[in-house]
């Protein structure tokens, strides 16, 4: 296990016209699983690789345990990284695959066979190993792809989006077989996702981040309870976060906070909801719709309900809404930027 920090890390292309990561400074703790979350085009792989060697930062450290590696190969710095596309060699077996870093660091051969075993018992594929990559599943595949970096016994372990090839079910699945192995293993782990259930699911940790910026890092429950900006706070959840305007503020409720007014305790601010779209999803549904009344100038929310509330929320049908007092958060209209908790007027 090693403790991974970043220290002022940026990364620019084009001569210094594009900034992929922009003045990024974070630290793992020892063992951690670390997840780092943004949308497509927010830096999170360019951040990975240069923690990887893969990629020469512009400015700033990397450190691994303690000591810099900025300068140090991928090789020397003793990471395993796991890709999006898994990057299995076709033509050699599932044996051959997670053997290969071994054979590339002049590992014996009589002490191949056992870490290879190893490796694949932990992440039940022992049975596969004569079979070729085309023979198996995607996440037979994922787990090989594992193996391969975790037979090299490395300190950390750097994970690209690697379960977005999978099918919705197989992903939840994986999931789950990821966070027990990191368990086993204690190995420190960074992951890479644009998914923000892996995200929720998945780290001790979360990095929230937008156009090469650290937005906010906190566990899964201060991110989403407590978004520092407006972006984190619409980023996660789903649907995303409703942001009103109200005295010169952004008033932000989350979906599953707005609900009929008579499952609202008191003190709640209540609304006139108009529904205009029904979503069914199973155990819940999400009720799609505008404030009605001239100060809200038909603002578009959503309300996400549990299936056990049986009241009847046709399209058109209007009805009052609430939400409790505690449950709203503040921001600065221009920065977006948490605010302290006010009383405004909601007449």
């Amino acid at each position: 296990m090693a403790l991974v920090e970043t220290r002022h890390l940026s990364k620019t292309f084009k001569k210094g016209q594009f900034s992929a990561v922009n003045d990024v400074n974070l630290a793992t703790a020892e063992g951690e699983f670390l997840v780092i979350l943004g949308p497509s085009g927010s830096g999170k792989t360019t951040l990975l690789r240069m923690i990887a060697g893969l990629e020469e930062p512009s400015a700033g450290d990397v450190l691994i345990g303690g000591r810099v590696v900025t300068e140090l190969a991928p090789r020397q710095r003793r990471v395993a990284m796991v890709f999006q596309s898994y990057a299995l060699y076709p033509h050699l077996s599932v044996y051959q695959n997670i053997a290969f870093p071994l054979r590339a660091q002049g590992v014996a051969r009589r002490e191949q066979r056992p870490k290879v075993e190893w490796a694949a018992g932990l992440l039940g594929i022992g049975q596969l190993l004569e079979r070729k990559p085309r023979e198996l599943s995607g996440g037979e595949r994922q787990r090989v792809a594992l193996a391969r970096a975790i037979v090299r016994e490395p300190s950390v372990f750097l994970l690209d989006e690697p379960l977005s090839n999978l099918d919705a079910k197989l992903r939840t699945a994986a999931r789950e077989e990821l966070s027990s192995f990191h368990r086993r293993v204690g190995t420190t782990t960074i992951y890479v996702t644009h998914d923000q259930v892996e995200a929720m699911a998945m780290g001790d940790r979360v990095v929230v981040l937008d156009q090469g910026m650290v937005r906010q890092i906190g566990s899964p429950r201060e991110v989403y309870d407590e978004p520092a900006d407006t972006f984190v706070a619409t980023f996660l959840g789903s649907p995303p976060m409703n942001l009103i305007e109200n005295d010169g503020f952004l008033v932000g409720i989350r979906p599953e906070h707005l609900l009929p007014a008579g499952f609202v305790p008191a003190p709640a601010v209540r609304f006139r909801f108009r529904v205009t779209r029904v979503e069914y999803l199973g155990a819940d549904r999400v009720l799609h719709g505008v404030l009605e009344g001239s100060r809200w100038k038909e603002t578009k929310v959503a309300a996400r309900l549990s299936s056990t509330m049986r009241d009847d929320h046709p399209v058109d049908s209007v009805h009052e809404f609430a939400v409790s007092e505690p449950h709203l958060l503040f921001f600065e209209r221009g920065t977006g930027r948490r605010a302290t908790p006010r009383v405004l007027s909601w007449q």
